[in-house]
């Protein structure tokens, strides 16, 4: 490991390995990517939905994710590796008025934006989405760009094409300390030694504000705990089947494999790093899933896990440098939406650390913004 860089990078889960592609793109520097672990992406990007979406209530979230969609589709000729964009569409089940109507000025800012989205009747639905009951449903926002991806298989290629740019990766290496001269980072300290670096970029994930702490700053970041079931073979499930919102009960849903993949935040889970399978919640998805797709009751559970939300309270990104300390920058607080924003955000983050104007103005999601109360909230939130 070398024991100086130009930036160092802390977690190696698919924001930091983004990060680390995409500054080193810009010839930026000595690079070393520290992750704790001893293999790349096994928190909080091995848990993911794999969703890819750009149906939001809020400008930036809009704009990140229409640039992600953008950098995945160009992703095998910007990094050389193969990584599936499956492309299905992101469908939002809505089933009352209340909810029409915010989904449909959501509707129209992303459409301002360039979105290609529409607005489904219920006997629309049925050509996207076969075997989704349709009780109660007053009609369905369906974006075909958005889909599904495989986390690892984008992690992988980042990682790979970032070492033949010259990061190095120092797997089994925990960020043990950050030391300063007066308010300014000169060295960080970690289980194999000491690196002299004037720059340190959080991209811890759900640990994001332990990294923060140790340089005395305050991070809005909270570790949520969520729970995913997925089922065995069905043979009724569609290669074309979409992500699936039900809005109302809060369920999400997609083909995965041959099956299906199960999801549901519950919103009483309390901050916590436990990531233990809770039974009952497991439960509470399976009903909310059959009340969505009757024919699930055939279905056998395959496998479930327990992963980490990275919640802000506006659950919009943090994205800047730390005010209160010379030479450290968070990508952090994605608010479950990590893997779906992690081109963007890495190419967004290399600009602005190399003195470039960003592809996207992102000035509301610095850290400072907290300070001054919520003035804005993204309210599309699964």
């Amino acid at each position: 490991m070398r024991n100086s860089a130009d930036a160092v990078i802390v977690g190696g889960g698919i924001i930091g390995v983004a990060v680390a592609f995409y500054l080193a793109l810009q010839k930026f520097g000595n690079i070393v990517m520290l992750e704790k672990e001893p293999i790349l992406g096994t928190g909080a990007t091995s848990k993911a939905a794999g969703g890819i979406r750009a149906q939001f209530s809020s400008k930036e979230n809009i704009q990140m994710s229409m640039l992600s969609e953008k950098l995945f589709v160009s992703f095998k000729e910007a990094t050389g590796a193969e990584a599936l964009f499956d492309q299905v569409g992101y469908m939002f089940l809505l089933k009352d008025d209340a909810e029409v109507a915010s989904f449909t000025k959501d509707v129209e800012l992303q459409r301002s934006l360039g979105l290609d989205v529409q607005i489904l009747k219920p006997d629309e639905i049925g050509q996207y989405a076969p075997h989704v009951s349709l009780e109660n449903v007053l009609a369905a926002t369906f974006c075909k760009d958005d889909g599904l991806g495989d986390p690892h298989e984008f992690l992988s290629g980042y990682d790979q094409a970032a070492r033949r740019l010259g990061v190095e990766l120092a797997h089994s290496t925990e960020l043990t300390g950050i030391k300063m001269a007066g308010n300014k980072i000169t060295n960080v300290k970690t289980n194999h030694g000491d690196i002299s670096t004037p720059l340190v970029i959080n991209c811890a994930g759900p640990q994001a504000k332990l990294i923060a702490a140790m340089v005395g700053a305050e991070l809005k970041v909270a570790p949520i705990r969520r729970q995913i079931v997925t089922t065995g073979e069905l043979s009724f499930i569609k290669p074309y089947f979409p992500m699936v919102v039900d809005v109302r009960s809060g369920l999400y849903c997609h083909k995965e494999s041959k099956g299906m993949l199960l999801g549901w935040a519950d919103k009483a889970v309390e901050e916590s790093f436990d990531i233990s399978i809770d039974p009952d919640y497991t439960d509470v998805i399976l009903e909310k899933a059959l009340d969505l797709m009757p024919q699930l009751e055939e279905a056998e559970v395959a496998n479930q896990w327990a992963g980490l939300y990275e919640t802000t309270p506006d659950h919009r990104a943090i994205i800047g440098w730390e005010p209160s300390v010379e030479g450290m920058f968070h990508v952090v607080g994605f608010s479950g939406h990590g893997f779906m924003h992690s081109p963007a955000a890495g190419s967004v983050t290399s600009e602005i650390i190399t003195g470039k104007a960003p592809s996207i103005d992102i000035s509301s999601l610095s850290p400072e913004r907290f300070a001054a109360g919520i003035e804005a909230k993204e309210t599309n939130v699964i």
